[in-house]
């Protein structure tokens, strides 16, 4: 399998962020990691390995980013509007540095599917709403799409509009309407087993069906944990459906 890794100076986040790629074409994939880890965590926990063959076959080609959820919601010493702003900072990061250098990299305009589980999930599903014109879809797993799930009561206009469950939930602006009802690939998938929410993905999917949103809600059985093994099952299978 082609791998790269290349890093640069983010003028968004003033830091140097790292980049994995794999594969040579196709189709886009962007993986937000889960919770304070970085680019390299879904190939540690071998999720790179079990897709490969979409990887090898041209299918998709994958890029991983850092987060930096420990220099905001994680980070238990930080003010929390500093936390709020250092958010749109990564958004920032994501659209006007990410996105540009992955179609540099594939040598033009090709469409970019989000893609995260955990809070990875919650990344990856607000990138691609906030932002339908820009993606083709979303494939989110062992989300929650509430923001406020993670700033211990702490509410300001960056927190609601980096909240799917919030700013879905009022969205009347038809032209964004229609670009999210539009032939995207949105997909909400969790485990019944331990430490998952399930609850969350079907009051996420319940605002989706309300706004005339389509997507796919999959939730897997009692055995399908918050962990790994879980998304190492999940991923091949939601790939194979795109």
């Amino acid at each position: 399998m082609h791998r790269e890794i290349h890093s640069w100076w983010s003028p968004s986040l003033h830091k140097d962020m790292e980049i994995v790629t794999y594969g040579h074409y196709g189709r886009a994939l962007l993986m937000f990691p889960t919770a304070a880890a970085d680019y390299l965590e879904y190939e540690r926990f071998q999720v790179i390995d079990t897709i490969s063959p979409f990887i090898n076959n041209g299918t998709f080609k994958v890029f991983s980013i850092n987060s930096i959820n420990n220099e905001s919601w994680l980070n238990n010493w930080m003010n929390p509007a500093d936390k709020s702003k250092r958010h749109q900072e990564f958004n920032s990061y994501v659209i006007n540095e990410v996105v540009p250098y992955i179609f540099n990299h594939c040598q033009g305009y090709v469409p970019i599917i989000t893609s995260g589980a955990s809070f990875g999930a919650l990344h990856a599903a607000n990138t691609f709403f906030r932002n339908p014109g820009l993606f083709a879809g979303t494939l989110a797993l062992s989300g929650s799409y509430d923001l406020k799930d993670y700033t211990k009561g702490y509410y300001d206009d960056n927190v609601y509009f980096n909240s799917p469950a919030d700013y879905l939930k009022h969205l009347t602006d038809e032209h964004t309407l229609q670009q999210l009802r539009n032939h995207k690939t949105i997909t909400i998938a969790a485990g019944r087993g331990d430490y998952e929410d399930p609850g969350a993905s079907v009051y996420f999917s319940n605002i989706l069906h309300e706004k005339g949103i389509k997507h796919w809600l999959d939730l897997w059985g009692q055995d399908m944990p918050h962990d790994w093994p879980t998304w190492r099952k999940m991923y091949p299978y939601f790939l194979s459906k795109i």
